[in-house]
This record gives C-alpha cells, sequence and structure tokens, in this order.
C-alpha cells in the first residue's frame, strides 16, 4: 500500500523530458561504445567518419539528431529522418575482411534507436531512482511512437519496455564486437582529443593536463556503467574505484539537478559573451588565415593532411545542415569533387593523393598572386553550389534564417555568426546575394589587410 502511495507520488515520465536532462552526460560516452561496437557502425565510423579528430563535433551531432528526433513537433522530426536517410546513404562498403556494410541495414537502425532509450533508462538505474515496470512501458510507447515514422520492418524494434533486456543480451552475444572504433572511444580518444573551443584559455599544457585527468575519469566511468552483459561479454572489469566513482556521480547529479529549477536541470543553447576584437597586424595577413583555413575547415580528418576524403567529409557535413533533395546532395558533392581535382592538380605534385598545410599556402597564395583568376579553377563552384543549397527559398539571396541554418550550431556563438552575417551583407540590406558570398571568400583568399569585410569569416582572431 505504502509503495503504491509512493509510486503514485512520483511525477508522469516523460521520454522527450528525460532525454534532455542534463544528467545524459554522465552515460553519452557509455552510449557512444554501445554504439560503435555494432559492426556495421563502427565500418562507417572508420570509413565515412572524421570522429577521431572532431570527437566534440561527433557527439554535437549526436545530440542534435536526438533533440530533433525526440523533442520536436511531428514535422521536424519528419525532417531529421529524411535528414538522416541522406547522410547515411553514401555510408556503405566492404570492411577489410570483406563483409560488406550499409548504414540502412534495419538491425542496425534499430540498435542505434534503441541504444537512446536504454541510455535514459540506465541515467535513471545508475542514481538510484530507477523507472518501475508501467513507467518503462509508458515511456516504451512514446519511444515507440516517435520511431515509427523510420518504417522499420516488423519485429526489429522489440514490442514492450519488458523485451528490452532479451534484446540487449542477443545482440550483445550474437552481433556486437569490441570493434576498434569501440575500444578507441573507451581508452584512446580523450587522450588525443583537440581542446574544444570553449576551453582554449587552457592552453596547450593546461588542456594536456585536464585531458589526462578527464580521460581517466571517463573510462572508469564508462567501464562502471557499460552493461554488465557486454562487460562479461568482452572481459572488461568493473574496478571498485569505477563503481565508487559512478554512485558518487550519477548520485550526486541526481541530487543537484532535482533541486535546481528546470531552465538549468535541462539542456538549452548556453551562451558565452563575444571575444574581444585584437588588432591587426598590418603586414601580410593572408598566409596565418590560409593556415587556419586549412586546419579548421580543410583537414577534416585532422592527420594534417588534404586528401580527397576530406573535401567528401566537407560536403557530408555541408548537407548535415541542410534539408536537399537527392539531386541537391548530388550537385554539392560534386561541386566539391571538382574543387579537389583542381587541389590535386595544382598541389599535388608527387602525386601520392596527399596535399601538406605548407604545400597549400604556399601554391595558394602563389595560385591568387599569378592568376585573378585561380580561385574560379575549383573553390568558388563549390561556394555557389553550398549557397544555392542553403537558399532554401530560391530566391537568390541568403537572409540571417538561412544563414544561420548553414554555419551556425553550438560551436559558434551568436554573436560570431550576427557579426559574420554583417560582415558579408556589405550593403546592410539584411540579405546576403551570392555576389557578396562569393566576394567574402575571394577577400579572405586574397586581401593581404584585414580589414575586408570576408577576412573574419572563420571568427574575429
Amino acid at each position: 500500500m505504502a509503495a503504491s502511495a509512493a509510486s503514485a507520488a512520483r511525477p508522469e515520465v516523460s521520454f522527450r523530458r528525460d532525454l534532455s536532462e542534463w544528467r545524459i552526460v554522465l552515460v553519452a560516452w557509455r552510449l557512444l561504445v554501445l554504439q560503435a561496437s555494432h559492426p556495421v557502425v563502427a565500418a562507417g565510423m572508420g570509413e565515412h567518419s572524421t570522429y577521431r579528430s572532431h570527437p566534440w563535433r561527433r557527439i554535437e551531432h549526436t545530440l542534435d539528431s536526438g533533440r530533433r528526433l525526440f523533442q520536436a513537433d511531428q514535422e521536424q522530426l519528419w525532417r531529421e529522418v529524411q535528414r538522416l536517410d541522406r547522410a547515411h546513404r553514401r555510408i556503405r562498403g566492404t570492411t577489410e575482411d570483406g563483409r560488406a556494410y550499409d548504414a540502412h541495414d534495419p538491425a542496425t537502425r534499430a540498435w542505434v534507436l534503441l541504444t537512446l532509450f536504454e541510455a535514459v533508462a540506465a541515467m535513471r538505474e545508475l542514481s538510484g531512482e530507477p523507472y518501475t515496470a508501467d513507467e518503462l512501458d509508458s515511456l516504451y510507447k512514446e519511444f515507440a511512437e516517435i520511431t515509427a515514422v523510420f518504417g522499420l520492418p516488423a519485429g526489429e524494434l522489440p514490442a514492450t519496455a519488458a523485451e528490452l533486456p532479451g534484446y540487449l543480451r542477443r545482440t550483445t552475444a550474437e552481433r556486437l564486437e569490441f570493434t576498434g572504433a569501440a575500444r578507441h572511444l573507451l581508452y584512446d580518444m580523450l587522450h588525443e582529443a583537440p581542446c574544444p573551443r570553449r576551453l582554449r584559455f587552457l592552453g596547450p599544457a593546461g588542456w594536456r593536463v585536464l585531458r589526462s585527468v578527464v580521460a581517466r575519469v571517463l573510462t572508469e566511468l564508462t567501464v562502471a556503467d557499460l552493461p554488465a552483459v557486454y562487460r562479461e561479454r568482452f572481459g572488461l572489469v568493473r574496478t571498485r574505484r569505477g563503481a565508487l566513482l559512478s554512485r558518487v556521480l550519477h548520485r550526486g547529479g541526481r541530487a543537484v539537478l532535482s533541486r535546481l529549477p528546470d531552465r538549468f536541470r535541462y539542456r538549452a543553447p548556453g551562451v558565452r559573451p563575444p571575444s574581444r576584437p585584437r588588432r591587426m597586424p598590418r603586414q601580410d595577413t593572408r598566409p596565418p588565415r590560409l593556415d587556419r583555413f586549412f586546419r579548421e575547415v580543410l583537414d577534416q580528418t585532422g592527420d594534417g593532411l588534404l586528401t580527397a576524403r576530406d573535401l567528401q567529409a566537407m560536403a557530408h557535413n555541408v548537407c548535415w545542415q541542410l534539408e536537399l533533395s537527392e539531386e541537391g546532395e548530388a550537385r554539392v558533392y560534386a561541386a566539391f569533387e571538382a574543387w579537389w581535382e583542381q587541389l590535386r592538380a595544382t598541389m599535388d605534385t608527387d602525386g601520392d593523393g596527399r596535399i601538406s598545410r605548407d604545400e597549400y599556402v604556399a601554391a595558394t597564395l602563389a595560385g591568387c598572386d599569378r592568376d585573378p583568376a585561380y580561385l574560379e579553377g575549383g573553390l568558388l563552384p563549390a561556394l555557389r553550389a553550398v549557397f544555392a543549397a542553403a537558399d532554401a527559398d530560391g530566391d537568390g539571396l541568403l537572409d540571417f534564417a538561412e544563414y544561420r541554418v548553414l554555419f551556425g550550431g553550438r560551436r559558434v556563438h551568436p554573436a560570431e555568426l550576427s557579426h559574420g552575417f554583417r560582415r558579408l551583407d556589405t550593403d546592410g540590406d539584411g540579405v546576403i546575394t551570392v555576389a557578396e558570398f562569393v566576394r567574402g571568400f575571394i577577400d579572405f583568399f586574397t586581401a593581404r589587410a584585414a580589414s575586408a569585410p570576408g577576412t573574419q569569416l572563420l571568427g574575429r582572431p
């Protein structure tokens, strides 16, 4: 009787709400490890993803997609499913051991979706406040209603929450592997991860110290929190220190967040004060700009070299932000492929399909100085394709809303986004023409002084 009264006193559960609680970050790495343990997901990550060099972007994409799927209205949900279909259409191939993989495999999609549900349930259980059987049923019905839009074949998802433990055991035993991607996420990634933009004030030495501490803590926590059937299957040991760490963080997080107002308890876009602009030097400012463009934009894989794969990843990230038809995506990919061919033909002197940062900077400076039309050989056609893709209403103009979809995101402060838009909108009419858009990039690559509008396309220096 007392148990029934206590259960009745608990607030009504909501999968959407609980997924947005800040405590979900404590099981986020666990979620990624479980997803990466599926061989199809691991193959796609290895061949088509830049997660090793851009781990924070990978996490941002995962969280953003989860928010669109589970915290939006039906129209936004449908658009996100279409976005995922387009993004995953090209993720197929054959692994080194000869196994074919395809990101549209229904069993793989079911596993990825269910790990999101399982993460929310684990978050509550690890904090000492597990869902009751009735609450799990309610949550799973909500989850199933949302994921029905994926059109998975009957039987791919468990019919009820009660069937989930059995599904997890079977999938772990029959399908999951301790893949290279899972191992890298668990043991290596944080030891080599680049510093997030918001922590750059720490400097290289400070970030290395913090990274080492966080890596050790996160590995201990993740191993301790992984399902017991997974640890047993792959011989992972839950240490006493890891178990204590898990108990302190999860229960402490619940105790703190449950006392906060909803605006602090649930995820919302953060706000940072804009950085103070610094006086620019008077010498030729192009070399450091081009060096930065190579590091932050072109080198998607983070290996210090530019290859066809980097340009493909750039095209993928452009298309990810937009809602394009198959033909629209094909035009973007074709433009980036043509850009790569121009880069390869003019910079890859030894024909090995790779361009170093020094080669890129030197060749770009020489090309722009030698030929005023040099950028027309690859970059500018790619930019026009990006502009056309972002121009959602087809009026030949980018308003701020369209610009924000293309260049916005959690890594870009709203003030920086507005600043970039105003710099490109040279006539101040509130929209950017394709000529203004292209002119800004020409300034970035050719202007020797830092006063030209396009020189701050990557933000204030």
